[in-house]
């Protein structure tokens, strides 16, 4: 029997974009390897520019958005997965290129996924996300390049958003004294109950300022770009790392080669999509370690249908923390 499944459908009529929820048969997916359950998945800056058409993200229609799942797996063509499997999946160009997440079902190549760690509820999986993988990916980074808890402060820009609140929330766990940098006086508390020691403006950052300014950070996690990112660069101290993982600012960096000639700054580029997966194994197994109150404060669960405000409110940067989407609900 061809099983319907509700899924949030894209769709283009005479050259404009439409969003709605709809009911698809399992026939109607692309092939792939693997047939998922899908339980949870997230919404990312990425997702809202999907949903509204504002980034022109999809180029072909129909279409299912969302970049990250967790589920099931229901059948699979592929030695590495059996029924019953619990797997994640986040990057590989899913919601982008390739039908997502925001479906109660998906078919995808076996190399995209990996497994679910056991001690790891699927709720928080999708609490991590794209964002948190991004985040841990940043966090690792910096360490590799010698950035220590025992150090000086280390700040990060667009905090109180998916990225920017994990990232808070696991260098705070792991020691670090951290500054947010965000332009939303209301989200304060919140930061601080992540673990923030220290809150500055966001323009502050992105602010016109000289070259190279007074010696602050130890190292940075960079979700903005931009202006900000530049700001973030002036005032990172001699030998510090900068994880560069966001543009919400923009794409551009008008910055010198000061603080990396006269410092020896680390600019350091930060990946999710095309992680390989030995990577990705590491940061699950990372994740799975973090406590549960970390999820707790940064999450909040919705059904599908909260998407088509969301999308809009996440690309003003009104989101506040991880939004996990219960496909089914």
């Amino acid at each position: 029997m061809d099983q319907l499944v509700k899924a949030l459908v894209l769709d283009n009529t005479d050259g404009k974009q439409q969003a709605s929820i709809k009911e698809l048969r399992k026939s109607d997916f692309p092939e792939g390897e693997v047939d998922v359950q899908i339980l949870y998945s997230s919404l990312n800056y990425k997702d809202g520019l999907a949903i509204t058409g504002k980034g022109k993200i999809v180029r072909s229609f129909p279409f299912v958005p969302g970049i990250d799942f967790v589920g099931v797996v229901e059948d699979s063509r592929s030695p590495r997965y059996k029924k019953g499997d619990k797997v994640i999946l986040t990057g590989w160009g899913v919601g982008e290129r390739y039908w997502g997440g925001y479906s109660q079902f998906a078919r995808v190549k076996a190399e995209w996924l990996v497994p679910l760690p056991e001690s790891l509820s699927p709720e928080w999986a999708m609490s991590i996300g794209t964002a948190g993988l991004t985040a841990i990916l940043s966090v690792l980074a910096l360490e590799k390049h010698g950035v220590q808890p025992n150090g000086r402060e280390v700040v990060v820009t667009g905090a109180s958003g998916g990225v920017g609140s994990m990232a808070v929330a696991i260098l705070a766990k792991r020691g670090y004294k951290v500054v947010a940098s965000t332009g939303r006086t209301e989200t304060h508390d919140y930061l601080r109950s992540l673990g923030a020691s220290d809150i500055i403006d966001r323009q502050v950052l992105a602010s016109p300022g000289k070259p190279l300014e007074s010696e602050r950070w130890g190292g940075a996690i960079d979700t903005v770009g931009g202006t900000t990112l530049a700001g973030v660069l002036r005032s990172t101290a001699y030998g510090g790392s900068v994880a560069a993982c966001g543009l919400a600012g923009g794409n551009e960096l008008p910055t010198t080669v000061f603080p990396f000639i006269l410092r020896g700054v680390n600019l350091l580029g930060i990946d999710s999509v095309n992680s390989p997966f030995e990577m990705r194994q590491e940061v699950w197994k990372l994740a799975a370690e973090l406590p549960a109150e970390i999820y707790e404060q940064v999450t909040r669960i919705v059904p599908l249908q909260a998407l088509f405000s969301l999308s809009e409110e996440i690309l003003k940067g009104q989101v506040r923390g991880r939004i996990v989407v219960d496909v089914n609900a």
